[in-house]
């Protein structure tokens, strides 16, 4: 009965309330992650003078053979190498004074030395002549 107060005939289906599976999703427990490199990485609780304790994380160096930096870095990007971060750091840091970027040369330089390596041998362009000066 409309308008009557408590006669509206009740709850209907599918008129509302919690609907199963909705909402957000439980957290999935912590596990082991592949990404956590434990070699070389030391990991301890440092007491704290107010008390407590903070949890700290050392790294050693992991000694690697001499070797370009550039092929440092690639073995290192496909997990050959385990390294500290101060490692890869220095690394990054060496690698711009021994290889140079694609676009670190400009197209102007570029092309001018292909174009003096085009002119050389056969092409080459000649000198003038030699002029006599007479200074009487």
């Amino acid at each position: 009965m409309a308008g009557v107060k408590g006669k509206s005939g009740g709850a209907r289906l599918n008129a509302g309330g919690a609907r199963p599976g909705a909402g957000r999703k439980p957290k999935s427990p912590p596990g082991e992650s592949a990404n956590v490199k434990t070699h070389g990485v030391t990991t301890e609780l440092e007491p704290q003078d107010y008390g407590g304790a903070l949890k700290r994380s050392k790294t050693e160096p992991v000694e690697i053979s001499e070797r370009d930096m550039l092929q440092l870095l690639q073995d290192i990007a496909l997990g050959r190498v385990d390294a500290s971060n101060t490692q890869v750091r220095a690394a990054i840091a060496a690698v711009q004074y021994t290889h140079a970027k694609k676009g670190e040369v400009s197209k102007k330089d570029e092309a001018g030395a292909r174009a003096r390596a085009a002119a050389s041998g056969k092409n080459a362009v000649r000198q003038g002549p030699r002029l006599a000066v007479s200074n009487k």
